[in-house]
């Protein structure tokens, strides 16, 4: 090397540098950038294009669970109203069966008092026999069945 350089050299150089840049930069620079830079956009639009796939599924999501809240309460209301519906019908045949039993329980207790009382008159009129026959052997004569029964009444 020298100390001053040789300017034609340098020039040479200069100019074959130059030339080649150019030649590399349309052949090899500007196609791997452009790659590079075309890589790049679809990867950003791959990536919002998840991100919006993303925020859709989290939509749909909160979209079933709503739906289905509102399917579980609409079947919890109608299980309520079916059972306060069968409470009802059951509490109107409870007290159906108790008005039943009731109103054969009175026709029994006055069934009953009529036999009672019926027993009784036929147990009066046995006593009354009883004791008229039980008089009649004792006595040895037959009574007079007109003024026992007129003092007995």
């Amino acid at each position: 090397m020298h100390i001053p350089p040789n300017w034609g050299t340098f020039f040479a150089l200069i100019v074959s540098f130059l030339v080649f840049w150019f030649i590399f930069s349309r052949l090899f620079f500007r196609p791997f950038l452009s790659l590079l830079s075309e890589r790049e956009r679809r990867f950003k639009d791959l990536n919002d294009r998840t991100e919006d796939l993303i925020k859709q599924a989290r939509a749909a999501e909160e979209e079933r669970e709503a739906r289905l809240a509102e399917v579980r309460k609409g079947a919890f209301t109608r299980r309520e109203s079916e059972r306060r519906k069968a409470e009802e019908e059951a509490a109107k045949l409870m007290e159906a069966a108790k008005a039943e039993a009731r109103e054969t329980l009175e026709q029994v207790r006055v069934k009953i008092e009529t036999e009672l009382k019926a027993a009784e008159r036929e147990l009066e009129q046995m006593g009354h026999s009883l004791a008229s026959e039980l008089a009649e052997r004792v006595l040895g004569r037959p009574l007079n069945t007109g003024a026992a029964t007129g003092k007995n009444n």
